[in-house]
This record gives structure tokens, sequence and C-alpha cells, in this order.
């Protein structure tokens, strides 16, 4: 539970202008259901004790793979972008002689410090960092409630269906975009661990952190204009580091030592996003392997500080942006996984359907074929469907909303399924013709 996922929340009312009570419809549904992929994603990690990226080979084929790992490489670096951000915000909340700027570099500066100790301090820090945020939440909660109910009888438009849509896509995204990572913070942990146990734990802690943080946010958004001391805070819907002090300002000290915890607990988040963004780049080939992890962690420090300084400028732009294109190819890289998994490996993670040992063998692998023409097609299908700040489709402009995420992922999973299917039976009829 962090900042982050609390910004998603603050989306429906900041940017698609949607009412508390249709936002928190929408989480509802969008948390409790889209929850189940990242967490049934949790499972590879423990069962095979290979990284995202690695068991991706075992359907896109050792090549293939490629497509997805470097997707991840710059979906780790937007993420970083976003919370980069967030973190540089919320403490410029703090002093007017700090900066959006100041702010971004602290940050960066400190995640950069936690991802060079290690997986296991990582992991650490991560336990422990959400309980600021927490308290935090609780607090604005206890400052803000009288604000909060009287703001459930301010008259809000109509929302129409594009912006309920284009708002879940958001939602569905930033969900979705844990899935190419949640295996990878599980590897370490016993295969013998039950499935079904390792499943429904991720699933509540997912769903429990993402629907608490998503309606907080949605709420205090869609309560700030009627609220002139949070509104200034908010910036006109462009700073959720200042609408979270604005909420906190009556506690006064405690207010601020929350602020500042919450805004140094960031990092808890920007630290495994670099971590994977380094071991995605080392997946890419065998020379890329060879680099030290920490080159890559300098490179992605050095790209981060400047593009989250710009992007600070317009901050709701470039966070639909980065989240809607995260959750493209995200939704298509989790159907073919998935469908990999169910149909063709028997839902089962044995030694026969995943002979771990051939991970670097680009013979023994799949070809990946039916993963690359599944991810073209499904791309393809969901462009006409988009609907950015840089691009709208044809069907998005007539008033569905961005669906592109929903489409990507169903179009990749029949495609998938179909290409899969006739590559399997191609290759028995040449068995047989050799014989």
């Amino acid at each position: 539970m962090n900042i982050l996922t609390f910004s998603t929340g603050t989306v429906g009312p900041a940017f698609f202008s949607l009412g508390v009570n249709d936002s928190l419809i929408v989480i509802v549904i969008v948390d409790l259901l889209v929850c189940l992929l990242p967490a049934f994603f949790a499972v590879f990690g423990p069962k095979l004790g290979t990284r995202a990226m690695v068991q991706a080979r075992f359907s896109w084929g050792y090549f293939g793979a490629i497509i997805p790992t470097v997707l991840n490489v710059f979906s780790m670096q937007g993420f970083l972008i976003l919370n980069c951000i967030i973190g540089g915000q919320t403490l410029a909340s703090l002093s007017s002689h700090l900066d959006d700027t100041l702010g971004i570099v602290i940050i960066g500066i400190i995640s950069l410090v936690v991802t060079f100790c290690g997986y296991r301090i990582i992991h650490w820090y991560e336990s422990i960092a959400w309980i600021p945020n927490v308290i935090a939440f609780i607090a604005m909660l206890a400052v803000g409630y009288p604000q909060l109910r009287d703001n459930q009888s301010a008259p809000v438009s109509q929302a129409t269906v594009a912006e309920i849509i284009s708002f879940a896509s958001i939602l569905a995204s930033s969900i979705l975009s844990w899935c190419p990572m949640t295996p990878d913070y599980g590897v370490y942990h016993s295969p013998a661990a039950s499935s079904a146990r390792i499943f429904l734990y991720t699933y509540l802690a997912f769903f429990t952190a993402s629907v608490t943080a998503h309606s907080l946010g949605a709420a205090f958004a869609a309560a700030a204009p009627n609220v002139p001391a949070w509104n200034g805070g908010f910036n006109n819907s462009s700073s959720v580091g200042g609408l979270l002090y604005s909420v906190l300002l009556p506690t006064g000290a405690f207010g601020k030592l929350l602020t500042a915890l919450v805004a140094l607990s960031i990092p808890s988040a920007c630290a495994p996003t670099m971590y994977t963004f380094s071991t995605s780049f080392m997946a890419v080939a065998p020379w890329f392997a060879a680099v030290p992890r920490w080159v890559y962690i300098l490179i992605s420090e050095g790209i981060l500080i400047p593009v989250a300084i710009v992007g600070a400028k317009k901050f709701y732009t470039t966070f639909v942006d980065i989240l809607n294109i995260i959750g493209y190819w995200s939704s298509v890289f989790s159907a073919i996984i998935l469908t990999e998994h169910v149909l063709f490996r028997r839902a089962s993670f044995s030694e026969d359907q995943y002979p771990i040992t051939t991970w670097a063998s680009y013979t023994l692998l799949p070809s990946g074929i039916p993963a690359v023409v599944a991810f073209v097609c499904a791309c393809g299908a969901l462009v006409p469907f988009m609907s950015q700040a840089w691009y709208v489709g044809p069907v998005a402009r007539h008033g569905s909303g961005d669906v592109g995420v929903y489409v990507g992922f169903v179009v990749g999973a029949i495609t998938y399924a179909l290409a899969r299917s006739f590559e399997k039976t191609l290759y028995k009829r040449m068995s047989k013709s050799v014989v």
C-alpha cells in the first residue's frame, strides 16, 4: 500500500471527472477481478524458481521472449518515473524551500542507495515501509471524514460510459503491470509451498491494499474541489503529494512527519522496480547478463531523474499515458502466459511440463512463433480501441472509452491458442512424415 496506488484512485475524479460513488463502484469491481491475475503469476516464482522473463521463454521461445523483456525494461522505468514524481511532489509540499525538482532528485538518490543493498534488504524494507502509509491513510480519514461526508451530497455531472470504462482500464493496467514482476520475488521461496496458499495470500494482499488505497484516492480527489484548503494543496489536480499534506495539515507537526515518512517510503516501491529493471535487462541476451547489475541500475537512475522532472509538469497526462501503455502489452503478455500454462502445460508445474534445465537452450525451448504472432495480432486489434492524449482510435472516438487492455487480452489469448495448436499439429505431422 503506497501513495502511487492512492494516486491511481485519484485519476477517476481528477482526470475523468467521475463522482465519488461512480469511482468507488468501478474500483471495487475492477480490483476484485483483476487482482486474480498477479496473484496467479506469483505462484510461478516458487514453483519454477525462475524470474518472469526467463519463465516467459517456455511460451515465447528463446528469441521471442526478448520482446516482453525489452518492454518490461521500459515499463519498470515508467513506474520509476511515476513514483519519483509523486515522491518529489510530496516532499516539496512540506516546505517552500523545496520544489518538485529537488524532491525528485532526493527520492531518486534514496531509491538508488536502497537498490544497492540487495534483494534481502529490499525484502526487509518492503515488509516495514507500508506502516507509515497505513498510519497516514488512517489519519487522513480521521481528519477529513467530515468533508468526505459532506461531499456525498455535492452535485456531480453524469458520468459517461466512456469515462467509466477508461477509468476501469487505468485501474486494470496498474494491477496487470504486476504480472511480469510478481514471480521475481518468490524465486527464493520453497517450491513445496502450497500453490493455493501462495495464490490466496497474494490475492488478499493485492486486493486489500489496492481497493483501500484506490478508494481513498478517489474519495479525497472528488472532495478536493469543494474544500478550498485541499484544492489549494492539490494545485488544480496536479499534485497528489500536495493533496496528502493539505489533508493532514490540521494535525500540525504530526502531519508533517507523516507526510515526510510517506514520501520516504516511496523508495520501497522504486527499489524493487529498479531491481526488476536490471534483471529484465540481463535476460534480454547472454551478453547483457555478463554486465554487472549495478551498471543497469545506474543507467536507470540516469534516465529516471531528468525524465521525471519533465513529466512532473503534466502529471496526470504522464500518469495516464504510462499506465495505459504498460497495461496494453502486459494484458497481452499475461494472456499468452496463462493460455500456455492452462491449455498446453496442463496447469502443472512439474518437470515434465516445465523442463527448467532447458531455459537457456533455444533448440529445446518452444519456437515462440505463436506468441509473437498472437502479440502482433493483439496489438493490431487494440489500436482502434485506444484513447490517449496523443492518439484516439476510431472505435474509441465513437464513445467506447479506452478498452484496448481488454481487447488485447482476449485477442491475445484466442490467437495464441489457435497458433500454438496449429504449431503442435504441424510438428506432429512433420515428425510422422520423417519416420
